[in-house]
C-alpha cells in the first residue's frame, strides 16, 4: 500500500513538472522570421523548452526573403499579427522602422552591442551577421594565390587540376578578388549572383546605391546581368559553383560553409580586402541578422522576452558554431565564427539608413533590369 501511494506521488510531481514546463495556450509569440529554417528552429524549441512560451515561426522562402515578410508587416498594421520580426537582414527592417512598425524596446542585452548595429531609439537590434563572400571552385580554378582572405575545404586542389570544358572558353588563372569581378567579360557566363530582389542581396544591392551612387551602380548592375548568371538565391548560387556548373559566385558565408564543409571542392573569399594603386579597399560587407517588436504585438510581453534571449551571448554562440558559422556581434561575445580567416577581415563601411533611403531606388531598377533568373 505504501509501495502504491509513493508510486502515485512520484507520478503526481513528475506530471506537475511537466505541466509546469509546458507551453500554455496564452503564453505564445508570433515571430515572422527570415533566418533560414534549419537554422532557426532549434532556437526557438530551445527558448520554448526554457521559458514555456510557445513560439509560431512564420518563415520564408529562398527567393522572397526578408521582403515577403516584411510587406505582410505592412499589410497587417491596423491589426497586427507579428510579436517579432527576425529578419536576417536590416535594410527592410529599416523601412519598416521609418514606416513607424516597430516599437520601442530598451533591452538589456541589446546594449551590449556595437552602436552602428542597434537603433538608437531602441526599435530594432543587429546580431549574429553573415559575410558577403565570393564562393570559388577549386577544381577548377586550383590552388587559391597568396595574399588572400580565404577559407579553403577538405579537397587538395593539387588532386584537382583545373579543367577545361571544350564547350567553354578557357578560364583565367587567377581567382576573383572582389564583387566588381562579377561585371569582368573574362569570366562571362562563368559567374554567378542571386536575383537582387530580396534577401541579403537585394540589401547588398542597395548598399552600393548609397555607397557608389545611382549612376555607378546602375552601371556595375547593367555589367553584371551582361556577364554573370543570375540565380534564384544565395544557396543557388553556392550549390552552383561547388557542382562545377559555374566557376565562382557572390554568396552568403552560411550558404558556402556549407558546402566547404560538406567536403566539396570550394573555398571562401573574403572579397575587396585590397585595391589597386592608391585606392582604398571597398571592404567586404557584413550584414546582421534583425530583432523587432512590432508596435501593437498582441504578446507584448512574451515579445520581450523572446528578444532578450535572442541577444544573449549564449544564442550568438549556438548561431556561430552552428551549421550558419555566423559572426557574433556583441561585446560580451563567446568566441568567433569558424569560417573568419586567420588574419581578420577589412569590413566595408555602411551607412545602413542611408541604404534604406536607396531601397526604392534600388529595386525599382532592379526590378526592371534582373527580374529573370535563368
Amino acid at each position: 500500500m505504501g509501495t502504491a501511494i509513493a508510486r502515485a506521488a512520484a507520478m503526481a510531481a513528475a506530471l506537475a513538472s511537466a505541466i509546469g514546463c509546458a507551453p500554455r495556450a496564452d503564453e505564445e509569440v508570433v515571430v515572422y522570421t527570415a533566418l533560414d529554417e534549419e537554422f532557426s528552429r532549434p532556437i526557438f524549441e530551445a527558448f520554448t523548452r526554457e521559458t514555456g512560451v510557445a513560439v509560431r515561426a512564420k518563415f520564408d522562402v529562398e527567393s522572397t526573403k526578408s521582403v515577403a515578410l516584411a510587406q505582410a508587416i505592412l499589410a497587417e498594421r491596423e491589426r497586427p499579427r507579428c510579436d517579432v520580426f527576425w529578419n536576417n537582414e536590416v535594410v527592410n527592417t529599416l523601412r519598416l522602422d521609418r514606416q513607424g512598425l516597430l516599437a520601442v524596446h530598451r533591452s538589456a542585452a541589446g546594449a551590449d552591442y556595437p552602436p552602428q548595429y542597434r537603433s538608437p531609439r531602441g526599435t530594432w537590434y543587429g546580431f549574429a551577421a553573415r559575410a558577403r563572400v565570393l564562393i570559388v571552385n577549386t577544381k577548377l580554378l586550383g590552388d587559391a594565390p597568396g595574399g588572400d582572405a580565404v577559407a579553403t575545404g577538405g579537397v587538395d586542389s593539387s588532386e584537382n587540376p583545373p579543367v577545361a570544358n571544350a564547350s567553354r572558353p578557357r578560364l583565367p588563372e587567377t581567382w576573383p578578388r572582389s564583387i566588381r569581378d562579377l561585371a569582368d567579360p573574362q569570366w562571362k557566363g562563368r559567374c554567378g549572383i542571386a536575383k537582387p530582389l530580396a534577401g541579403t542581396t537585394a540589401t547588398h544591392a542597395a548598399v552600393l546605391f548609397a555607397a557608389w551612387g545611382d549612376d555607378a551602380a546602375k552601371e556595375f548592375f547593367r555589367a553584371v546581368k551582361a556577364n554573370a548568371q543570375v540565380m534564384g538565391g544565395n544557396k543557388q548560387v553556392a550549390r552552383a559553383v561547388a557542382d562545377g556548373e559555374l566557376a565562382w559566385g557572390l554568396t552568403d558565408t552560411d550558404d558556402a560553409i556549407i558546402e566547404l564543409e560538406s567536403g566539396r571542392p570550394v573555398a571562401i573569399v573574403f572579397p575587396d580586402q585590397t585595391a589597386a594603386g592608391s585606392d582604398q579597399p571597398l571592404g567586404t560587407l557584413m550584414i546582421p541578422n534583425t530583432l523587432a517588436i512590432i508596435e501593437g504585438a498582441p504578446h507584448r510581453a512574451e515579445a520581450e522576452r523572446l528578444v532578450e534571449y535572442l541577444l544573449s551571448p549564449e544564442v550568438e554562440g549556438r548561431l556561430a558554431a552552428g551549421p550558419s558559422a555566423q559572426f557574433p556581434l556583441s561585446r560580451k561575445r563567446q568566441g568567433g565564427s569558424r569560417v573568419a580567416p586567420a588574419g581578420g577581415i577589412r569590413e566595408m563601411e555602411v551607412d545602413f539608413a542611408a541604404a534604406a533611403e536607396k531601397w526604392e531606388a534600388a529595386a525599382t531598377f532592379l526590378r526592371d533590369e534582373l527580374a529573370t533568373a535563368e
